[in-house]
């Protein structure tokens, strides 16, 4: 172990010691109650969700056609190379935090605290897009049974106008999404009970959800219009995007641009490395538990595309259609039972994806107040549950309120920039300590380093800047805003000016 010399540095560069890691995972208030296989679960709680059920349509519409499954190749090969990095660092530090205590042990604070800000963003909004995105297939589920909620009701404001506008109708004075506010007040409640209580929930919708998209992929697949996927590659052009401003698509860059859209819908693997201070054999099960997840679900994506394509014609996917549209493509192919079974098992899914991104959110922010760069407030653990019960609320309160007035497209955007960066700070933050630190233990060591990590680097940069340019910017605020508390408040109050 490493001794406790002190730090004697004040400088933004300095490192977390490993004794340190070593103390917070000996005094852990959490309960370890997962094994590996409920990490996998939890990882593909978080991966089968928005982007099977939602995204793909956007995805197809507004960025790639046909080609969508090549979006998913690409987004999933940036990932599976963030994938062994984060690997690597799971099975070395094995501490709440996920990639933000990896870099503090092993870069410096500042970097650190640049990757838990961006982690902060992609939980927050991952959790938000798919409230947003359960409400839309609730909606449709009660639909099914004759069940109408008023349109100002079940909208933000923005696609309640818009709405209003498309029907004729008059403009409300206001507008709410109702059900994606109350659904994370639900999800708020089962993380507060406990992590095996949420563990538990989360292995039975999984269990559900990926029944459902192997019978997606089953089922669909004979009902493929091969014409769909003509040409599979469509010549890049312009349309309206999102907003109604024109819109590069197609082509290639429609590809790239498609990979970094659908992005937020890996997040699944970075979610189980938030949870190595309730694993049970960390070291050896959390690799597993990535790497596996990973490729399970990207195998399902790549499917579930080349099904939905096949099914419906890319520039059909319009209105409505973009809420829901792997059921949409089964009501068109006059399959109603079908729409029914699908439906149902993405409004239950879809829980569990916003259930993972919130948990994962609380045990970022658990990581980082022990350190001492947020405040207490924090890190104050539920004397009977064992969970981080005041984080959780008041991340249950910010998302509720965001998905209830906020338009989808936003969010999906800003969640796959805090990804795409978090897992090219972790590629690099993996490869300098390999060079810096070649004997230090490893369980997992990620294969072939010197070229994993500088292609993930670079895919996942490049997809940074194919996102849209009002997230982009929107982005740079927010890590500019995370400096200013980083030098107000997190250096001045970090634990380490004390040793």
């Amino acid at each position: 172990m490493e001794t406790k010399t002190p730090v004697n540095d004040r400088s933004v560069w300095r490192k977390k010691p490993m004794y340190l890691f070593e103390q917070d995972i000996q005094k852990s208030e959490l309960k370890r109650v997962l094994g590996k296989w409920s990490l996998t679960a939890i990882g593909i709680g978080a991966i089968i969700g928005g982007g099977i059920f939602v995204l793909t349509g956007t995805a197809a519409h507004y960025h790639a056609g046909p080609a969508l499954a090549l979006s998913f190749i690409v987004a999933g090969i940036g990932c599976i190379f963030a994938a062994l990095c984060y690997g690597e660092f799971a099975s070395m530090l094995p501490v709440e935090g996920s990639a933000y205590a990896y870099a503090y042990g092993t870069i410096g604070e500042l970097f650190a605290w640049a990757i838990g800000w961006g982690l902060i963003l992609e939980y927050a909004m991952g959790a938000m897009t798919v409230a947003v995105s359960w409400s839309g297939y609730f909606n449709k589920l009660i639909h099914l049974f004759g069940i109408e909620i008023p349109f100002w009701l079940r909208n933000d404001p923005v696609s309640a106008a818009n709405y209003a506008e498309l029907n004729g109708l008059e403009a409300p004075a206001f507008a709410i999404n109702l059900p994606a506010f109350l659904i994370v007040w639900l999800v708020t409640y089962i993380l507060i009970k406990g992590i095996k209580e949420a563990a538990n929930t989360n292995n039975m919708i999984v269990i559900l959800k990926v029944a459902a998209v192997i019978f997606v992929i089953v089922v669909g697949a004979f009902y493929i219009i091969p014409e769909n996927w003509k040409p599979f590659i469509p010549e890049p052009t312009t349309i309206p995007g999102e907003n109604g401003q024109p819109h590069d698509a197609y082509g290639w860059g429609g590809i790239l641009s498609g990979a970094s859209a659908i992005f937020f819908a890996y997040i699944g693997f970075d979610a189980v490395s938030t949870q190595a201070g309730e694993a049970v054999n960390p070291r050896k099960d959390m690799p597993f538990a990535i790497i596996t997840s990973l490729l399970v679900c990207t195998v399902l994506y790549i499917l579930v595309s080349l099904v939905l394509t096949g099914m419906i014609n890319y520039q059909d996917i319009v209105g409505d259609a973009l809420k829901a549209p792997v059921a949409y493509a089964f009501d068109k192919a006059g399959q109603g039972w079908a729409v029914f079974i699908i439906t149902l098992a993405a409004t239950v899914g879809l829980v569990s994806v916003m259930l993972v991104m919130m948990l994962g959110q609380t045990r970022v922010f658990l990581g980082m107040a022990k350190d001492g760069l947020l405040p207490g407030f924090f890190r104050e653990i539920h004397p009977k549950f064992k969970t981080p019960w005041k984080s959780t609320v008041l991340v249950g309160t910010i998302v509720s309120i965001v998905a209830a007035f906020t338009p989808i497209s936003l969010l999906g955007d800003m969640t796959s920039f805090g990804t795409l960066f978090a897992f090219a700070m972790v590629c690099l933050a993996v490869w300098i300590l390999r060079r810096r630190d070649p004997d230090r233990e490893r369980p997992f060591r990620a294969p072939a380093l010197n070229i994993i990590a500088p292609l993930g680097i670079i895919v996942n940069t490049v997809l940074i800047f194919n996102l849209s340019g009002l997230a982009q910017k929107l982005a740079v605020v927010w890590l500019l805003l995370g400096m200013i508390v980083y030098f107000v408040y997190s250096r001045r109050n970090s634990k380490l000016n004390d040793l």
